[in-house]
């Protein structure tokens, strides 16, 4: 053999071995051609997410996600909902685009941004496992499954006095105002993104919403801009009830502090899920189909549900923070807050300040 044929050998003999490569790695079910998918990444060699959810959390599935495609990095940004809404735009508006892929606990915003076409058109081979609610346009889709609920100083609230239902706590506000005087917490729903979406799902959801309200009011309640400090101050005692908390951080925050407890409450208990999708100008398109792909994965999500304690929206993913788990402990009280257009309603401003109005003169006439 010539040299030049030994050569020509050896490259084919490469070639072949990085396809098979590929190939080996094809999720189970999958389509042979996501193979292509998968080297079209390998070149590209990194995904750019921006994502609301601290790196802690994440980093879990960024160390599984590098073990399953090496090669491929995961440059990680961790930044609040509204950094990442801003900056996304601002980029888009210099004529340049940083991110790959959005991940934001603000559904609103997201939906927001795919809406008006930031997002690209993405039918994930992991569609038939996403249900109905979590899927925007084939485009955004709803990654995490997380009750929200009411947090509380187990020291310093006991027995009956802890509200199991909606009704139960506009009682609880209404009966023992001196017990909770400012001792109840909750979202300012003026400087939180999803302390806004929140109360809104709760105004179509709760008959009695505006009594609650005002109920809320005659307590003298404590806004504040992020879950972090609300669960600090239940924590501490500062404050005795947190309302509208993720149970995800309440679970966390439970693993360092036995006195921290929380209901799922029976009346309804909206779910909020965090909203992912594509960059329709992505720099890595690629990459970010391997990342968005297993995120809805049962392996990705079982990682989600475990590892990163956010729960997961899959039927076939075992777990209590789980749609197959909550489904059991709640039945049809359970409301997972639709990917629609439904969420931009409140992103009109004149409608957004004729509800802020309106909250105002609640909290006050309560007083």
């Amino acid at each position: 053999m010539t040299a030049f044929r030994k050569v020509a050998a050896s490259a084919l003999a490469a070639l072949c071995l990085s396809a098979v490569a590929a190939y080996a790695q094809v999720p189970a079910g999958y389509p042979a051609s996501y193979a292509d998918t998968i080297a079209a990444a390998k070149k590209e060699g990194k995904v750019v997410v921006y994502s609301s959810t601290d790196t802690a959390s994440a980093n879990p599935l960024i160390k599984d996600f590098q073990a399953l495609y090496p090669g491929i990095s995961v440059e990680y940004n961790d930044m609040n909902t509204t950094e990442i809404y801003n900056r996304f735009i601002s980029e888009s508006a210099a004529g340049g685009n940083g991110a790959d892929v959005l991940w934001s606990s603000s559904m609103d915003l997201q939906i927001k941004l795919v809406n008006e076409g930031n997002g690209m058109a993405y039918t994930s081979p992991e569609l038939p496992q996403v249900p109905a609610w979590a899927n925007f346009k084939n485009t955004a889709y709803g990654t995490t499954y997380e009750p929200i609920a009411f947090v509380y100083n187990k020291r310093l609230l006991t027995g009956a006095d802890i509200p199991q239902s909606h009704a139960d706590l506009t009682k609880l506000l209404t009966g023992s105002p001196d017990k909770l005087k400012g001792k109840f917490t909750t979202y300012d729903i003026e400087k939180s993104g999803v302390g806004f979406m929140l109360i809104t799902q709760d105004s179509k959801q709760n008959p009695q919403f505006w009594d609650f309200v005002k109920a809320m009011g005659a307590v003298g309640p404590r806004f504040q801009s992020s879950s972090g400090t609300m669960m600090e101050r239940v924590s501490s005692g500062e404050n005795i009830l947190g309302y509208n908390i993720f149970a995800s951080y309440a679970i966390l925050r439970m693993k360092k502090d036995p006195g921290i407890g929380y209901v799922l409450p029976k009346d309804y208990c909206l779910v909020m899920s965090r909203v992912q999708f594509i960059s329709a100008k992505a720099k890595n398109p690629n990459a970010a189909k391997l990342w968005t792909d297993y995120i809805l994965s049962k392996r990705g999500q079982q990682i989600i549900a475990g590892a990163a304690d956010l729960g997961s929206i899959r039927t076939d993913v075992e777990g209590d923070m789980t749609a197959t788990g909550l489904a059991k402990t709640l039945g049809n009280s359970v409301r997972p807050i639709p990917l629609s257009t439904d969420l931009l309603v409140y992103l009109d401003q004149t409608k957004r300040l004729d509800f802020i109005k309106q909250w105002q003169a609640a909290i006050k006439g309560g007083k």
